[in-house]
């Protein structure tokens, strides 16, 4: 099988690297808006080659990778339409889904030639907070969960294609409705990023945000360990998930202002009976959480 990645990262570098170790293809051709980026594939042995356009890198495709942020996925499903095999299956690792599958369902209705049935929406649950083709490693989805999340146009055969490759990385495949998909995700991915990134650069932005943070301990670490990660992809996200993200922030803002309330007035009580409910669901949920 012939792998054309458009959008040559961490994920998309990993999934290409999985696959190729998989025996599942034989070839990758590469193409990012970053040239370095495709070069450092090649030189790392994910790609065979490095393609100029996105046209040249999908030309004789059997499978495409969109690995773009989601909000420049519009314009490479355009020219896949125009320059891939009408037999090649498109499948992309967004964070967020609905928008993702509204950008096909827009290349359709703008007659560029995109066959909406041969597209599989998908969104790997896996991931490090460095961004980059130099960190990705064919490791990375092992025992993870990949999310798919097929419409009413999904072709079954291209479905099973794609799970069927995901399964050979190792990882756990799981269906689901793009709406519902964007709910969870913006609660349990998109606002904890906003919040590392919030932070960091709430203290990073003050007088003696450095002479903090050469103080930050473990804890420091853990929370804001995602703060390292990409911030164009992230800017997307948030804007793509807008709307359930809002929600997710509102309640989470709802949630601080009592808090604040509670250490102004020493409620002892509000802050104890708050950080139990945290403690209890965290360790409740830990097998899952801290599985590597």
């Amino acid at each position: 099988m012939k792998l054309a990645l458009i959008g040559v990262g961490l994920i998309g570098g990993s999934a290409a690297a999985a696959w190729r170790a998989a025996g599942a293809v034989s070839q990758v051709s590469g193409y990012d808006i970053d040239a370095t980026a495709a070069e450092r594939g090649r030189a790392s042995g994910i790609l065979d080659t490095c393609a100029a356009t996105v046209a040249l890198a999908v030309a004789d495709a059997d499978l495409v990778l969109v690995a773009v942020p989601v909000l420049a996925m519009r314009a490479v499903f355009d020219e896949v339409a125009r320059h891939a095999p009408a037999s090649a299956i498109v499948t992309d690792v967004g964070s967020t889904k609905l928008s993702v599958i509204e950008a096909v369902r827009a290349s359709v209705a703008a007659g560029s030639g995109f066959a909406a049935s041969r597209f599989v929406p998908g969104h790997p649950i896996a991931g490090r907070e460095l961004p980059g083709v130099e960190f990705a490693r064919a490791q990375l989805f092992r025992g993870k969960l990949v999310i798919t999340t097929p419409t009413a146009e999904t072709n079954p055969e291209a479905m099973a294609v794609v799970e069927s490759l995901w399964e050979r990385t190792g990882a756990r495949v799981a269906r689901m409705e793009a709406a519902e998909h964007d709910r969870i995700f913006a609660a349990v991915s998109h606002l904890p990023h906003l919040l590392a990134f919030g932070l960091v650069a709430s203290i990073a932005s003050e007088a003696d945000g450095d002479r903090k943070l050469e103080f930050a301990g473990a804890g420091f670490r853990d929370f804001t360990r995602i703060a390292a990660s990409s911030p164009a992809m992230w800017r997307d996200v948030s804007l793509a998930n807008r709307g359930a993200l809002s929600l997710e922030l509102q309640r989470y803002r709802e949630l601080l202002d009592r808090l604040q309330q509670a250490v102004d007035a020493g409620d002892a009580e509000f802050l104890e009976r708050t950080f139990a409910l945290a403690s209890e669901a965290r360790r409740r949920h830990a097998p899952t959480l801290d599985a590597e």
